[in-house]
């Protein structure tokens, strides 16, 4: 009977450990509570431009819980540490869930003048010095950039847009996306990339000067 229980124990471990090397959870926001408000428990906020609002809450929408992020001729970002003992050449796609509700007017992320998107998250790989030298993939819902385009911002060169959604016709659906992170940093910088140092969310309004709304659900790192 022992011999029995510690078997099952250690197929249970090892099926545990299987499962933690397939999958690095980033952010599922079940612990946090309902109502929460302002920078989220494990995320530090960024002042990047202007005066941020932070205006994001915790709620539970579609039966889920999730980030609910506003913004109103503002620029709000949030940041989180990726450590831990993980290769982003193990899992390389980067999956999450996300939904806009309104997209800034106008906004297009070809131009400086017009680079707002509702819905941002980036990979932070920092180079110093960190302010000039470091890359980051941003990967955003335009609101008129086509899907597919990859394009640097006019406005930080350190930042490479990668188009996942674009305009209203998906607006108000809960969509899961995933991109391979290795192959996309393949495509844009010519080599292969070492673990992201950070991940971010973001929204932005305030080069339209007009509002945006998005939410953004569970985020992982996934094997292929």
């Amino acid at each position: 009977m022992r011999a029995r229980t510690a078997m099952l124990a250690a197929a249970l471990l090892l099926t545990a450990t299987a499962w933690a090397a397939d999958v690095l959870l980033v952010q599922d926001w079940s612990k946090l509570a309902v109502g929460a408000k302002g920078v989220p428990d494990g995320w530090k906020g960024d002042q990047i431009w202007g005066n941020p609002k932070h205006d994001f809450t915790v709620v539970e929408n579609d039966g889920r819980r999730v980030l609910q992020l506003k913004s109103r001729n503002d620029s709000s970002t949030i940041t989180k540490e990726l450590t831990g003992k993980w290769r982003l050449k193990d899992t390389p796609i980067l999956e999450w869930s996300w939904k806009v509700v309104t997209l800034p007017k106008g906004a297009d992320s070809r131009s400086k003048h017009t680079d707002d998107q509702a819905a941002q998250l980036y990979l932070v790989w920092p180079r110093f010095p960190k302010e000039l030298r470091s890359r980051l993939i941003g990967y955003v819902w335009d609101t008129q950039a086509p899907a597919g385009l990859v394009v640097k911002s006019e406005k930080t060169s350190m930042v490479t847009y990668v188009v996942v959604r674009s305009g209203s016709a998906e607006l108000g659906r809960w969509l899961t996306e995933r991109r391979d992170v290795v192959a996309d940093f393949k495509k844009i910088y010519g080599e292969e990339p070492e673990n992201p140092e950070a991940i971010s969310i973001a929204i932005d309004s305030d080069d339209t000067n007009s509002a945006a709304e998005s939410f953004f659900g569970a985020i992982a790192f996934k094997r292929r």
